[in-house]
């Protein structure tokens, strides 16, 4: 490239990961705000901790689903649009589950009662259910944009910047959600937000390099050209190689749905969990978010390591990390009982430091491997694995917590599943360099 087209390429690339990060984030706005509604709701009408668990699950399993067909979509559409549509009926569906009494109302023409609450909460699991089948829309063009705009050698540190942009929604909504007294709000205020975000989309993002008249990246070795791709049986037969029969991506998606887990556990029990610990809501709004910040730093360190000194060996910086999880975990569930928040807070905060790593590079690993061509499908098959991580910890956590009284066996259960986690990503620590594998070196 000539010196004036490299500066307007980084030029754009770097617009290109800033603004999808930006417009990410406002997914989150409008997804984890769910949670910091969950307690207030609790508190008014008494709505058990397995009907949302039933939600949670119903709800991540259908956006598991969702984020395997739009990665899939995601190799073939306009990633801009793509994602300014799954915003906008995130933002709908947000706002209608703030007048999920008013709707129950008019259903079964109850104020209050056991009719009333039951019609509430099947107003909630549609609504969520819809948010979180367009939920699915925000990852995988995301991923389109990254690989690119991003060269494979670059692509965990890029992307691990990139990653942070859900622990930035997260603890955005956390701090917003903590403040609100009314549940109603954790769903408005959050929707106003990202109805700006839809617009900020639409105006700043561009899909491909050649839409702004830029060289494309290089191709590489075993990339599908343009006819090919263009091509629904050469794609198809390219899908099942570089993703569907490909062991590397099995044992990819496997470890994030021990990862997700993990994540969920904290970030879906996290407030109610800790308001039972005897934490202000204010106060749990911030230990959540502060987890999730802890994650930013823990992503572009872990990214950092894995470029340049692990040499893009991103499953190994996994399997270090996911093994320190555990440590924590187990630590956590000894401190839980000993009244010291600020001990606990700053164990909480290591995890997240530790457990954002795995979740941002595994997808990393996957991408170098299925090639630009095929990147948004391998973590879309990633994505839906990691969401049946919700069948434990939507129902099942919540079931747990009901029937036992406390936290303490699903520390212990964390703690176990991020063993088997590092021990299964470790089955690959000596996987090839998978730029090379994929011979990145431009034709």
């Amino acid at each position: 490239m000539a010196e004036k087209t490299k500066h307007s390429f980084k030029h754009w690339q770097w617009r290109v990961i800033i603004c999808s990060m930006i417009g990410y984030a406002m997914f989150y706005f409008v997804r984890k705000n769910f949670s910091f509604a969950i307690p207030l709701l609790s508190a008014e009408y008494g709505i058990t901790n397995a009907s949302f668990g039933i939600i949670m699950t119903i709800g991540g399993l259908i956006y598991g689903v969702s984020k395997f067909v739009n990665g899939i979509l995601g190799d073939r559409t306009n990633p801009r649009w793509h994602l300014a549509i799954g915003l906008a009926v995130c933002v709908g569906t947000s706002v209608l589950l703030g007048f999920a009494d008013k709707l129950s109302t008019a259903i079964t023409g109850e104020v209050a009662g056991a009719g009333f609450i039951r019609g509430m909460v099947i107003v909630m699991a549609v609504m969520y259910i819809v948010n979180q089948i367009f939920q699915g829309c925000g990852f995988a063009p995301c991923n389109h944009l990254m690989v690119s705009w991003v060269p494979p050698k670059e692509l965990a540190s890029k992307m691990s910047i990139w990653n942070t942009s859900h622990s930035i929604g997260a603890f955005i909504a956390a701090i917003i959600c903590g403040y609100l007294t009314k549940w109603q709000l954790c769903f408005w205020v959050p929707a106003a937000i990202s109805f700006v975000g839809i617009f900020f989309i639409i105006i700043t993002l561009r899909d491909t390099p050649k839409s702004v008249g830029l060289p494309e990246l290089p191709k590489v070795e075993g990339e599908l050209d343009e006819e090919q791709h263009k091509d629904p049986k050469a794609f198809r037969e390219f899908l099942m190689k570089k993703v569907f029969l490909n062991p590397v991506i099995w044992v990819l998606a496997l470890t994030d749905l021990f990862v997700y887990i993990v994540r969920f556990a904290i970030l879906d029990w996290g407030p109610k969990m800790l308001t039972e610990m005897g934490l202000s809501q204010q106060m749990s709004g911030w230990t959540v978010a502060i987890f999730e910040l802890a994650g930013c730093a823990g992503m572009i360190c872990a990214g950092y390591f894995s470029d340049f000194f692990f040499k893009s060996k991103s499953q190994r910086v996994c399997a270090v990390e996911f093994g320190l999880v555990a440590v924590c975990l187990v630590a956590l569930h000894f401190i839980q009982d000993l009244n010291m928040p600020g001990l606990f807070l700053t164990i909480l905060a290591i995890a997240g430091f530790l457990l954002y790593g795995p979740q941002a590079l595994l997808g990393v690993v996957a991408s170098n491997i299925a090639t630009k061509k095929a990147a948004s499908s391998a973590v879309g098959l990633i994505g839906l694995m990691s969401y049946l991580s919700t069948i434990i910890t939507g129902y099942g956590f919540g079931a747990i917590a009901d029937k036992m009284g406390g936290w303490h066996w699903i520390y212990i259960a964390m703690s176990v599943i991020a063993i088997i986690g590092t021990i299964l990503i470790a089955s690959i620590w000596f996987l090839k360099d998978p730029i090379a594998e994929n011979g990145a070196k431009a034709k």
